[in-house]
């Protein structure tokens, strides 16, 4: 059926606006959401054409890889910050690309035509939330709440009115003409929603206060089908034109094509069935995930049935792509490749998937891609498979170093004026001078600049500058230079050079440079030997530059220098200039640039690193820590050392399980992070093992049939479940650990009962004793108002009486054992079946078959009948003799 107000207006297709890219602008990127943009040579290429691409997220890598569907290439890579090892959602269209962090929650969203970060927003984290895209249009679909709201993808803003669902939604995905759907299982029905055209200003949803688009237009629901009873377990894919729903309940799927009717069939599946969120073409395949069948319906038929091969349950539903099927098992990280017969014509491995495998189709070809690895596939329409590695660094820009997570906030500094500068040096040039130092010691407050003076001037140089030449000086004057720093408090302390004299006689500068970073975290720094044109060469200067910045990183009589390690911010790119300085002082032009490097070496110690004990499992404890700073190359892997026993894991993994200890052992644990470099520093713990609970009584009560005891456990540090025995037999009572009642018990009677305490490492117990209290009854027998009534009660007599004590259940006078005048107080054990007594008028027409054990001459039995029990007269209250 059709919801209220009918089909939208048909859609105008539009594009974005977007503005001019420009190097410029790709450089801004970073300042815009801190992603790397690596691959942009020049502007064009930022606005190449996008068909048969498509982005793969990389978790370990924390990266956005664009894949040319055509080459199997990447072209273009973009780092997002903060995500290694994350789940990351990717939706795209030729325009626009949202991610959505499913650690984090953070939504971001980019324009492709100029890589720039449009807008962010927040989701709550985890799996529950889901983003569509499909041209100009957003939906974030919130499944656990049922609520589904357009959001415009420039600026992430909600565009009108939210649609509301009950709670427990499912699918959320636009088929290829642009409708979304959503399926209802508490409801039975599935829904077609069309978004509302978006305001040509990306502000003018935040101008209505954030309610609404401009006009108060809003998504609008279009269609509402029934597909299935309330409540049933829906499943959804969509297709080119409509959606296919899966009822697992009862195995019917159900296709709703264009306007069609519903279309229904009922699937052989031998267990429940899923799908893929996406289905190209007419045949939808139905995969039963625990008996790797695959079942296909084509044109609401049954149709091909085939098995996958292997063993698991780690199979991604099947994939319908251009006359073939294909099925992810992320156990083996394999794709099997079917035809539409359903037999295997191929078998696509991709390498250290250790994860899941994400199969599109997007751009006429199907993308496989493995964000734990650094593998993907693209397939073609003709089934030819190309092999793509993500982090494949051959392509202009470079890999660029993983920025390291920030490290804590440092305790507040004492602020004051900065240091002077240290090492400040001059070297003279032809009519000119260079000055250069190191860095002043800040003292709490950021160094905004320097300040240079000497020959008559002052110079103002960067904070992250640190050397100056000076020129317009005249050959054969001596000059000395002063250079002091200046933060927010003022400035510091001046520093003065060495003398030096320009000369027109200087050396040549070295022909090239060379640089390598060394695993140690140095860098060396390499030069041929400079023509010093008649003078000899007493030393080399070396200048260090970086994004934005140059500072001297230190001299060499010969002609190399190593930069020890920490003095160079790992991760960072460097590239050097080396001046020569001859025996007269004086300095030559600076050399060509190296190479660029980027310093490196072994990973910090992992932070926060706990080892708490696994309370279910023997023997065992569990560790978990926080990614180190990788101190400029990716962690590779962490190493692992508990007790002596060493493992691995790899770097998406910051947890991990070790067993095989005694119980309540104390385990020694080291953890190192591992990169190209090796194994880092090591962060200890210790983790203790579940130990065998211990069982302190701390009390116990007791009534008549029943005996509570109070008691406190150690539980080991695991999980304990407790119990009580009780001496006579009777079984176990199972209860909480803090107190336990058992009951069933005889009354005046001690017993000695155990309690057990039990977790994964053993059991403890401990005993008590505790007696039962006595159950009394006063023997009754009321005399009635005239004639022999009146009298009944009021002594033993031939034949029946009230009060009559035997010692059985029955009113045999030869087994009369006596008479318990009225108001008698008896001791009561325990109750008895037997003849039936009626007490008539004499004790309120009780009447029972119920006998009761007393104490009168040892233990005989009196009818219930004439025995009222203290405390109500529930004869419930005794146990069964």
């Amino acid at each position: 059926m059709v919801a209220p107000g009918g089909p939208t207006a048909r859609r105008r297709s539009r594009r974005l606006r977007g503005g001019l890219v420009t190097v410029a602008t790709v450089a801004a990127l970073a300042a815009a959401m801190g992603l790397t943009v690596l691959g942009l040579g020049a502007a064009d290429n930022a606005v190449a054409g996008y068909d048969a691409s498509s982005w793969l997220w990389s978790a370990a890598k924390s990266e956005l890889a664009r894949v040319n569907g055509v080459t199997g290439r990447v072209d273009t890579r973009m780092q997002v910050p903060d995500g290694r090892g994350h789940q990351m959602q990717v939706v795209q269209t030729d325009r626009l690309l949202i991610l959505r962090d499913l650690n984090t929650g953070t939504i971001s969203s980019l324009d492709l035509a100029t890589l720039q970060v449009m807008a962010t927003t927040k989701s709550t984290a985890g799996i529950g939330v889901n983003i569509a895209l499909h041209e100009n249009s957003a939906f974030v679909v919130d499944a656990v709440q049922g609520i589904v709201r357009q959001l415009d993808p420039r600026s992430l803003t909600p565009v009108g009115e939210q649609i509301n669902y009950p709670p427990g939604i499912t699918g959320g995905a636009f088929d290829g003409t642009g409708k979304l759907w959503v399926a209802v299982p508490s409801q039975g029905t599935v829904s077609a929603i069309t978004p509302a055209e978006l305001p040509e200003n990306a502000n003018a949803n935040a101008v209505q206060g954030g309610g609404g688009s401009a006009g108060g237009i809003s998504p609008k629901q279009i269609r509402s089908e029934a597909v299935a009873e309330p409540s049933h377990d829906l499943k959804v894919s969509t297709l080119d034109d409509g959606i296919a729903v899966l009822d697992r309940t009862t195995n019917t799927l159900t296709t709703l094509a264009g306007e069609a009717a519903p279309q229904p069939v009922t699937l052989p599946l031998t267990g429940p069935g899923q799908l893929p969120t996406r289905t190209t073409g007419e045949q939808i395949p139905v995969t039963v995930i625990d008996d790797r069948n695959v079942v296909v319906s084509v044109n609401a038929a049954v149709g091909q049935r085939f098995t996958v091969p292997g063993e698991g349950t780690q199979l991604d539903p099947a994939v319908a792509w251009a006359g073939r099927f294909y099925c992810a098992d992320q156990g083996t990280g394999k794709v099997y490749s079917f035809d539409e017969a359903g037999k295997l014509l191929e078998t696509i491995e991709v390498p250290g998937t250790n994860g899941p495998l994400e199969l599109e189709v997007r751009e006429n070809h199907l993308f496989v891609n493995a964000p734990n690895s650094d593998r993907a596939k693209v397939i073609d329409d003709h089934h030819q498979v190309r092999d793509v590695n993500k982090y494949a660094n051959d392509i202009l820009g470079g890999d660029p170093p993983p920025t390291p997570p920030p490290p804590p906030p440092p305790k507040d500094p004492v602020v004051s004026k900065p240091g002077a500068p240290r090492a400040v040096t001059a070297s003279a040039g032809n009519a000119q001078a260079r000055v250069s130092w190191r860095p002043a010691a800040a003292n709490g407050a950021a160094i905004t600049r320097y300040v240079v003076e000497g020959a008559g001037k002052t110079f103002q140089v960067g904070a992250d500058q640190r050397s100056l030449e000076v020129t317009g000086l005249t050959n054969g004057e001596t000059y000395r230079f002063s250079v002091h720093a200046v933060n927010s408090k003022g400035a510091g302390p001046a520093r003065r050079s060495n003398p030096v004299t320009p000369t027109s006689e200087v050396p040549d500068p070295p022909a090239s440079v060379t640089a390598e970073a060394r695993p140690d975290g140095t860098v060396v720094v390499k030069w041929p030997e400079a023509n010093g044109q008649g003078y000899k060469i007493n030393k080399y200067a070396v200048t260090a530059i970086s994004a934005g910045a140059n500072a001297p990183a230190g001299e060499a009589t010969g002609t190399e220098l190593v930069i020890p390690a920490g003095e160079l911010t790992y991760g960072s790119q460097y590239a050097f200039t080396v001046v020569s300085i001859n025996e007269k002082g004086a300095g030559s032009a600076a050399s060509p640039v190296s190479g660029t490097v980027v310093p490196f070496t072994t990973p910090e110690a992992p932070v926060n690193l706990t080892a708490a004990t696994v309370g279910n499992a023997k023997g065992t404890i569990s560790l978990r820590w926080t990614a180190p700073a990788d101190n400029g190359r990716p962690i590779t892997g962490y190493r692992i050392d508990a007790g002596g026993k060493t493992s691995e894991v790899p770097a998406t993994q910051t947890q991990a399980t070790v067993n095989g200890f005694a119980d309540g052992q104390n385990v020694t644990v080291r953890v190192q992070a591992v990169n190209e470099a090796g194994a880092g520093a090591a962060a200890t713990g210790t983790g203790r093992t579940v130990a065998p609970p211990t069982v302190t009584v701390t009390g116990s009560s007791s009534d008549a049939t029943s005996v509570t005891v109070s008691f406190t456990v150690n539980a080991g540090g695991g999980t304990a479940t407790c119990s009580v025995t009780r001496s006579g037999g009777g079984g176990k009572v199972n209860g909480n650990c803090s107190s336990i009642r058992v009951t069933g018990l005889t009354p005046s009677t001690t017993y000695t009962l155990t309690v057990t305490a039990t977790n994964a490492a053993g059991s403890g117990t401990a005993q008590t004793s505790r007696a039962t209290a006595a159950v009394y009854g006063i023997a009754t027998c009321k005399n009635g108002e005239n004639g022999d009534t009146a009298t009944y009660c009021d002594r033993d007599r031939d034949g029946r009486n009230g009060n009559e004590i035997f010692s059985g259940t029955q009113q045999d006078n030869d087994k009369q054992v006596g008479w318990a005048r009225p108001g008698t107080r008896l001791q009561a054990y325990c109750k008895k079946s037997g003849e039936e007594v009626y007490a008539y008028i004499y004790n309120n027409d009780k009447r029972s078959t119920w006998w009761v054990q007393v104490n009168y001459e040892g233990r005989n039995y009196i009818p219930w009948a004439w025995l009222n029990l203290e405390g109500g007269d529930n004869i419930n209250v005794l146990p069964t003799c």
